[in-house]
């Protein structure tokens, strides 16, 4: 009966929406990088988040904004095969056990993710600034459950019952998958709204440097059920019900440091993100489980604190402009996940951070219209032990393209889209989700991310 609590521990260890960035971290917040993906050493008004330090080096004084909109769509499938108990033997008086394979399909959608930035420049200083949703974005459904879930159940179900039939000398009945049905399913919410301040210095003409602070604040929601019951034409009562209603909110402060160095037709940026310690609390609304299982769902009670640390970040760019009207990047990011609080200490399991690999190129067609693409490559230090059903990435390549338009000398509109291809993870189990019985998951993602951004110069 234990297995019962599961759904309501994994719905809140379900992790952020990332459509760009580490495992927790989303760098996709203006259709400038998703036109191009490296903007580390870009020297525009999305600089505010990707390359502060570069603003000093703005070619006029005085007030800058820009306004973006995106839309990011994902699936998170798992392709099922684990052992099932169907049944018992007398003779050798061992259960029998069968194959369970399906298909199963999450959903992840942020039909709207907003960023505003700005800047204001005089002399050597400059003050920047942005606010963004840096980390989720969307709400993920599993409509059809997860396996974790349902192999779960169906064990603890035989187990239970086989317990009864040997109590009662054979008179009640072993309960084998082909007598009941399983509905399950979640849904998952999660933001984390980021407000950022800081100040850039121009030291020379070459060099600038820059300082500020990231206020974030988390939000999210978990909705979660899972029901099993004999079928119809066996009575129709139920085997098991539990169900969880749980809203989380925390907050925590990064500091960032960045640094730009331009010099003729070469520029490099780099900046640094100190990792957050971010603390979620529980306000539980709903949380209904068998009483044996009151010592296992303490973490999931209203009020308790978890920890989702936001990592640390280290961006190093180089652009160099090849002739007048050609310009490309590279860049790389590190995200510390490793040492980044996860519930249950589950960062331990990582093999290393999280490696991103990105180059853009950009090319002025003409003098108001410049087209441009990226391509970006994030390779995971994933284990089998942090992979999970609820919980799960895959290493990936991106590809970016896009157009910057000058509708006039002062506004800018950037138009931007962004393709992700994954990786499939495959994690095989002697012991699948503690049912002492053999099975496999294949993990798959697709993702897609389209935005508009308007720039204007005062």
């Amino acid at each position: 009966m234990k297995k019962k609590v599961l759904l309501g521990a994994a719905l809140m260890m379900m992790p952020l929406l990332s459509f760009a960035g580490g495992l927790l971290t989303n760098t996709n917040q203006h259709a400038a990088f998703l036109r191009s993906l490296s903007r580390g050493a870009a020297i525009d008004i999305d600089g505010a988040l990707s390359n502060p330090a570069g603003l000093s080096f703005l070619p006029t004084d005085g007030f800058r904004v820009g306004v973006s909109i995106q839309s990011a769509f994902q699936t998170r499938n798992i392709d099922a095969s684990f052992g099932t108990y169907n049944g018992f033997d007398p003779a050798n008086q061992k259960p029998t056990v069968g194959n369970y394979k399906k298909y199963y399909k999450g959903k992840a959608a942020a039909p709207v993710i907003p960023s505003v930035f700005a800047a204001y420049k005089k002399g050597d200083w400059t003050i920047s600034g942005f606010f963004a949703i840096t980390g989720g974005g969307g709400k993920a459904s599993f409509n059809d459950g997860l396996p974790m879930f349902e192999s779960a159940a169906m064990a603890g179900i035989f187990k239970e019952s086989l317990t009864n039939y040997v109590a009662s000398g054979g008179k009640s009945p072993i309960v084998t998958p082909d007598m009941y049905t399983i509905n399950s399913a979640m849904d998952g919410r999660q933001y984390i709204y980021s407000l950022q301040l800081g100040l850039g210095y121009k030291i020379t003409d070459w060099i600038s440097v820059f300082a500020g602070g990231r206020m974030n604040y988390f939000s999210g929601n978990y909705e979660g059920y899972l029901n099993a019951k004999l079928k119809q034409n066996l009575g129709g009562s139920e085997l098991m019900a539990l169900a969880l209603d749980c809203d989380q909110t925390g907050w925590g402060l990064t500091p960032v440091l960045g640094v730009d160095v331009k010099y003729g037709k070469f520029n490099f940026g780099a900046k640094y993100e100190f990792m957050t310690n971010l603390n979620i609390e529980n306000n539980t609304k709903k949380l209904d489980y068998p009483d044996s299982a009151e010592s296992l769902v303490g973490a999931y009670k209203h009020g308790v604190n978890t920890p989702n640390d936001i990592p640390s970040m280290l961006s190093v760019a180089a652009s160099y402009r090849f002739l007048p009207m050609l310009k490309a990047s590279v860049e790389y990011h590190f995200f510390d996940d490793k040492k980044a609080g996860m519930a249950g200490g589950k960062q331990k399991e990582l093999e290393r951070g999280t490696n991103e690999y990105l180059l853009g190129i950009e090319w002025d067609v003409i003098k108001r219209l410049t087209i441009s693409g990226g391509a970006q490559i994030t390779d995971y230090g994933l284990s089998d032990k942090y992979q999970s059903d609820t919980s799960f990435s895959c290493d990936s390549y991106s590809l970016g393209f896009g157009a910057k338009l000058m509708l006039s000398e002062k506004m800018a509109l950037n138009v931007g889209y962004m393709w992700t291809s994954y990786r499939d993870y495959t994690k095989k189990s002697d012991d699948y989700c503690g049912t002492g019985l053999p099975g496999t998951n294949v993990y798959s993602r697709t993702n897609k991310v389209f935005g508009l951004s308007l720039d204007y110069a005062f």
